[in-house]
C-alpha cells in the first residue's frame, strides 16, 4: 500500500483522484485546500488528515518522514498557475507526482520540471485519460494503418456552461488558467496529436473570454475545433434535452462516440503510473506548445476553413463596463 498526500483537495477533479487512490487499494494520509469545503474526503478517507494552511501541511508531511510514514506519491489538483510550484514541492520533498492537467501552462516549464526529475531521481507523472479510452485506441491504431498521405478532416466541438461565478474564479484569469484553450481543452489537443502525428500549423480564428475557434493541420488531420462556456452556443436539441455541456468529435462526417468508459479512466490512470508507465512530461509537451501559441497569437477572423459555430454573435463579458 501506498501512501498519498493531495494539494488542491476541494477542487472539482480531486474526487476522482481520491476515488482512483482507493481503487488501486492505497491510502490518502494527508490533504490541503485554502477552501475548507473538502465533505467528499469522508467518502474515501475519512482519516487522512486536512490542512488550510501550506506551511502546516508541509511540516506535517516532514513529520511523517521523520516518523518513517513518508509519502509516496504527491498528487496537485491546485489552480493551473500553481502546478509547477507544487510539483516542485512534490519533487523536492522526495516523492512522485501525479498531476492534473495542464501540467503547466508553458513549454519552458517543462524543461525546468524535467531539470529537477534528474536532480531528485523523482518522476512528474500526468494525467491524459483519453490516450486510455478504448475508442481513442482503436481510432489511433486504425488511423496508424491508413496508406501514406491519408489526411482526414475533423471538427472538434465542445461546450461545456460556465455561469458568472466563472469570470471572478481563477478559471476566468487567464494569466492563471491560461484561458479557455488551456483550461478545457487541452486534453483534447493531446488526444488529437496522439492519433494523427505531429502538429504542423495552427491557426486561431477567434479567441474571446467565453470561447475560441481554430484550425490545427496535424500530420493525418485538419481539425478546425470549436470551445465554449456559453451555454448560447449549444445546439438547440441540445437546450431542449435540458442539457449544458455538448461534446462532439466528426471524422469524415461522422460521428465519433467515446461518451462513455469516462468515470474509469482515472483509476486506470492511476493503475498504469503505479506499475510504472504513466504519461510523462515529454509527453504533454505538444499540446502544452498548442495552447501557448494560441494564447500568443492574434486571432485570424473568419476566413479560410473554420468551424461553422465560430459565425455565432461574440457576446460581450458578464462584467464589461458599458
Amino acid at each position: 500500500m501506498k501512501n498519498f498526500a493531495i494539494i488542491g483537495a476541494a477542487g472539482y477533479i480531486a474526487p476522482r483522484h481520491m476515488k482512483a487512490i482507493s481503487d488501486t487499494g492505497n491510502n490518502l494520509i494527508a490533504a490541503f485546500d485554502r477552501n475548507d469545503s473538502v465533505g467528499i474526503i469522508d467518502s474515501y478517507f475519512p482519516d487522512a488528515d486536512f490542512f488550510t494552511e501550506f506551511e502546516r501541511f508541509d511540516r506535517h508531511l516532514e513529520k511523517l518522514k521523520r516518523k518513517g510514514q513518508e509519502v509516496d506519491y504527491i498528487v496537485v489538483c491546485s489552480p493551473n498557475y500553481l502546478h509547477d510550484a507544487h510539483i516542485r514541492f512534490g519533487l523536492r520533498y522526495g516523492a512522485e507526482v501525479i498531476c492534473e492537467k495542464p501540467i503547466v501552462l508553458n513549454p519552458w516549464n517543462i524543461d525546468g520540471l524535467q531539470e529537477m526529475e534528474q536532480e531528485t531521481k523523482r518522476r512528474v507523472n500526468t494525467i491524459l485519460q483519453l490516450r486510455l479510452h478504448p475508442s481513442v485506441i482503436e481510432l489511433r491504431e486504425k488511423v496508424g494503418n491508413d496508406p501514406e498521405g491519408k489526411v482526414y478532416d475533423v471538427d472538434l466541438t465542445y461546450i461545456t456552461s460556465r455561469g458568472k461565478w466563472y469570470y471572478t474564479s481563477w478559471k476566468g484569469d487567464q494569466s492563471r488558467s491560461g484561458g479557455i484553450a488551456t483550461n478545457i481543452g487541452v486534453h483534447f489537443y493531446d488526444m488529437l496529436g496522439w492519433i494523427f502525428g505531429k502538429l504542423r500549423g495552427n491557426h486561431v480564428h477567434i479567441h474571446t473570454h467565453d470561447r475560441a475557434a481554430g484550425l490545427l493541420e496535424f500530420e493525418k488531420a485538419r481539425v478546425r475545433w470549436f470551445l465554449s462556456i456559453n451555454g448560447d452556443t449549444l445546439p438547440q436539441d441540445v437546450v431542449d434535452k435540458g442539457l449544458r455541456t455538448y461534446r462532439s468529435l466528426q471524422i469524415e462526417g461522422e460521428e465519433f462516440e467515446f461518451s462513455g468508459g469516462f468515470t474509469e479512466l482515472h483509476t486506470r490512470s492511476y493503475e498504469e503510473i503505479l506499475a510504472g508507465n504513466g504519461f510523462s512530461l515529454e509527453d504533454c509537451r505538444p499540446s502544452i506548445e498548442i495552447v501557448q501559441e494560441i494564447r500568443k497569437v492574434k486571432p485570424e477572423g473568419l476566413h479560410g476553413d473554420y468551424h461553422p459555430l465560430a459565425e455565432l454573435p461574440l457576446a460581450p463579458h458578464p462584467f464589461e463596463r458599458s
